[in-house]
């Protein structure tokens, strides 16, 4: 998908509300096309090679992968507590049997995503604002907040003030406060969002945008964050990109500072009058897709690389050409999370019961013959990496 430099078609859809309170909200594109253009061109350049990849053969485990690092990411941009293995431990919870807060803060966040998919796989389906309350009491059900309720607008007594941001990262902003100016809002958000797709405004805009004016709008007392994502996620889902959509809540934690203040840079250049305010929210944006696209493909490669290196290692066992020990020599150094030390290695509680009854030498000699086989590397680190993946610098087993 390409776009053309000072697209008027695009930059013409503009809306300006005037509400009962806040006073005018304007929805605009607001974009350097030609400063964006080429990001645009590589970020779908990337997803047709992605694509391409053997994602059949290695689906499931991307895709759970894939849930995890986002789930952790969106969760932990909101103060989630959770690490990353604990929030793929309770992703494997059974929702009815989640009683820690924490748990449910994840489960949630796995039931708005499942609203997405669903939604993102019907026929000419559209952002609305029914959509995105779902996704708000998904997100929040369950969860303790004095005000919050799933799936409910805010509406702020005269005595409660809300202000979003902090001096941080560019200052505070004081979004609508009453439900009534906050409804006419999403309604127009919606509204501007069909819009741009009738003037052929692409997912890889339409998505940051939407993403950005909703939590200018910030309609929810609490999770207007993890909403927001997810809403920029479907819009991408339903425009064909696959698994980046989610990832890139990872790429926004990672990169958290410049997520925050970008929202407030934006605001304020187009409280200013400049003409593109929004190009830095969505240059970030297609730099997040850029690398998240790039790390899953690698990711597709890794897998595949040691799927084929395990059915090679298991038919040299069965040939007789390695034996019990080594197999499960390399199966430990796969199943590692990260190259293990051969320090460590030779330490582990099942490295010595293997060879409690073997000698030095034997020892050796199995790790000398994986080396000389390319079945095991051993860096000039003295960690261990399997036969696929070989550093630039090993040394010889000793």
């Amino acid at each position: 998908m390409t776009i053309e430099p000072n697209n008027q078609s695009f930059q013409e859809v503009t809306k300006r509300i005037e509400t009962d309170r806040y006073g005018p909200f304007v929805f605009q594109v607001g974009l350097a096309t030609d400063e964006i253009r080429g990001a645009m061109i590589r970020v779908d350049d990337a997803h047709a090679r992605f694509v391409n990849s053997p994602l059949s053969q290695v689906a499931n485990q991307l895709e759970k992968e894939v849930l995890a690092s986002s789930i952790f990411g969106t969760n932990s941009i909101e103060g989630g507590t959770l690490t990353e293995s604990e929030t793929s431990a309770a992703l494997t919870l059974d929702p009815r049997d989640v009683e820690e807060e924490e748990q449910r803060r994840v489960v949630n966040i796995k039931s708005a995503y499942d609203i997405a998919t669903r939604k993102a796989g019907e026929p000419h389906w559209h952002l609305d604002v029914e959509f995105i309350c779902q996704v708000h009491a998904a997100i929040t059900t369950g969860l303790r907040h004095d005000r919050n309720v799933p799936g409910q607008l805010r509406d702020n007594p005269k005595e409660v003030v809300i202000y979003v941001g902090d001096e941080a990262h560019g200052g505070r902003y004081k979004p609508p406060q009453s439900a009534r100016d906050i409804r006419r809002l999403l309604d127009e958000l919606v509204t501007w969002h069909t819009e741009l797709e009738q003037a052929g405004v692409p997912a890889l805009l339409r998505a940051p945008l939407a993403h950005l004016y909703f939590e200018l709008i910030h309609p929810f007392w609490d999770s207007n964050g993890r909403v927001g994502r997810v809403i920029e996620a479907t819009i991408l889902l339903t425009a064909g990109y696959r698994y980046a959509p989610f990832a890139q809540a990872r790429f926004y934690l990672d990169h958290i500072d410049r997520y925050f203040t970008l929202f407030n840079s934006c605001r304020k250049a187009a409280a200013k009058g400049v003409e593109t305010p929004n190009t830095g929210f969505v240059a970030f944006h297609l730099e997040g897709m850029l690398a998240s696209i790039n790390r899953l493909h690698d990711r597709v490669n890794r897998i595949v690389g040691v799927l084929l290196f395990e059915a090679r290692v298991r038919k040299l066992l069965d040939a007789g050409k390695i034996n019990e020990r080594q197999y499960a020599i390399i199966h430990q150094v796969l199943s590692a999370s990260g190259p293990p030390s051969l320090e460590e290695f030779r330490s582990a509680p099942w490295f010595v019961a293997m060879y409690s009854k073997r000698t030095g030498k034997t020892r050796q000699r199995d790790l000398r013959r994986l080396v000389e086989a390319n079945l095991l590397h051993i860096d000039d680190d003295g960690r261990l990496w399997p036969g696929f993946l070989k550093p630039s610098n090993t040394l010889d087993a000793t």
